[in-house]
């Protein structure tokens, strides 16, 4: 596995910028190992839910975690408010940076992610290749 550190300024998307740069480098596996700084807004699919909900901050990462190919990223995110309450969910397209992310990926070596349909749960969900063999 190699590393890749980055910094997303005031204003960045965190998704936006993470997708970008996996299609920028083609690196066909990686994935979140560390991520700190704040938000503005938060834009977060909940659990079985259809849309996003955007939320207004500022908020404190308490967690990002997830996997990124050629196919998309699977992102969960995790904020806190000033007073502490933490909300959850699948990281969308919309959030703002409000001063800094600090983000870390393992970009995973003879590795390939694709996002197949799946019939059971229908979502495209992660296939995994290691040197070529599923």
């Amino acid at each position: 596995m190699r590393t890749h550190a980055l910094r997303l300024r005031p204003g960045d998307d965190p998704k936006a910028a993470l997708d970008a740069l996996v299609a920028g480098h083609r690196w066909p596996a990686a994935c979140v190992l560390s991520c700190v700084g704040s938000l503005t807004d938060a834009a977060l699919r909940f659990a079985d839910r259809d849309e996003a909900t955007v939320l207004r901050g500022p908020f404190e990462i308490v967690s990002l975690t997830g996997t990124l190919g050629p196919g998309g990223s699977h992102l969960h995110l995790a904020v806190s408010d000033a007073d502490g309450a933490v909300r959850g969910g699948h990281l969308k397209a919309g959030s703002k940076v409000h001063t800094t992310a600090e983000i870390v990926l393992g970009i995973l070596d003879g590795w390939s992610f694709a996002r197949r349909a799946d019939a059971r749960t229908g979502y495209p969900e992660l296939s995994v290749e290691v040197d070529g063999t599923p």
